[in-house]
């Protein structure tokens, strides 16, 4: 990937920045862009002062004209490739995509090729310029929905502070065996499972995660859920409901052997034997726009396997009632 461009960027150091390091007057200047891009642009000879380059631990004295010419160089060797997205949304400065099931997000070992940043470099080369290609937050193979996406390192900035604050709406659909007599919260630490590293776990001394869900319909022997995120810890509501003991419907991973409830129509049971994903849908996303600061938000309906599903299950419920 060769894609590059340039950023000019100029200002005038403000007085009462006076006596302060040059880096940190910088990242005071152009706060839309993180202290680490702003050291490796200083390190770069990118910045110069009143025409000079100059180090990061140097004072400024106020009233110093500063110009950064920086090329935002390709971050990675990831090809483009031409592969179809779901975009929901986009302007200049981010991609609102729902992702389908099957879909990896992010290319990895065992995974070069054919995944979502892939197919976003094919639809914006210059996204090569953007770490992760402006892939902010990601969703699990096998997970359905809404994803956003940052078209410029400001944008990129600026949803990771949401996401790292918390302010980002995330809501998600699922189907889980068993039936919840309520809502309820899971505040339950997660990290790599000790013994199975593909596996994540509840682990005592895991990073803090936290999972909100409400009941949504009640079925004979499953429960459809909404579900809203705290934090954004890898496999995390896979990994609550299965700690809980109301693993999501199909989970290859967390889901623990096939549950038919009893009784169970030939139709039930090939459909939950046939629904070889997890069972969730992220479908609801809420953000403030990194530009214009305004809240937006999308909701997405869910795929066409899931609605199946539902419609099985709701037709095993009144079967069972007549």
């Amino acid at each position: 990937m060769t894609t590059q461009r340039t950023e000019y960027l100029s200002g005038e150091v403000p007085d009462t920045l006076a006596g302060q390091r040059l880096d940190l007057a910088l990242a005071q200047l152009f706060s839309q862009y993180s202290r680490s891009r702003l050291q490796q642009w200083l390190k770069q000879g990118c910045v110069r002062v009143d025409g000079r380059q100059r180090r990061g631990r140097d004072k400024v004295l106020g009233g110093e004209q500063i110009e950064i010419e920086a090329v935002l160089e390709a971050q990675g060797e990831w090809q483009a490739e031409p592969i179809e997205l779901d975009i929901v949304y986009e302007d200049e400065a981010l991609i609102v995509l729902n992702k389908p099931a099957g879909l990896v997000v992010h290319p990895a070992a065992g995974n070069p090729e054919g995944t979502m940043l892939n197919a976003l470099l094919h639809h914006d080369p210059e996204l090569a310029a953007v770490p992760r290609a402006g892939i902010v937050h990601r969703l699990d193979k096998e997970t359905t929905g809404l994803l956003v996406v940052a078209r410029t390192l400001e944008s990129q900035k600026q949803l990771v502070e949401q996401l790292q604050a918390r302010r980002f709406l995330r809501e998600y659909q699922a189907v889980v065996n068993g039936v919840l007599t309520g809502g309820g919260k899971v505040d339950a630490p997660v990290a790599r499972h000790p013994t199975q590293r593909k596996r994540m776990a509840v682990v005592q001394n895991g990073k803090p995660a936290i999972t909100h869900y409400r009941i949504a319909q009640r079925f004979r022997a499953h429960t459809g859920l909404r579900v809203t995120l705290e934090t954004g810890r890898t496999h995390q509501i896979r990994v609550h409901m299965a700690h809980i003991h109301h693993p999501l419907v199909g989970d290859p991973t967390y889901g623990g052997r096939l549950r038919l409830p009893k009784g169970a129509s030939e139709t039930l049971a090939e459909t939950l034997r046939g629904f070889k994903r997890q069972a969730l849908h992220a479908s609801k996303l809420g953000l403030q726009h990194p530009l214009s600061g305004e809240t937006l938000s999308w909701e997405q309906p869910l795929p066409a396997d899931m609605m199946q599903l539902i419609e099985v299950l709701e037709r095993d419920g009144a079967e069972a009632r007549e």
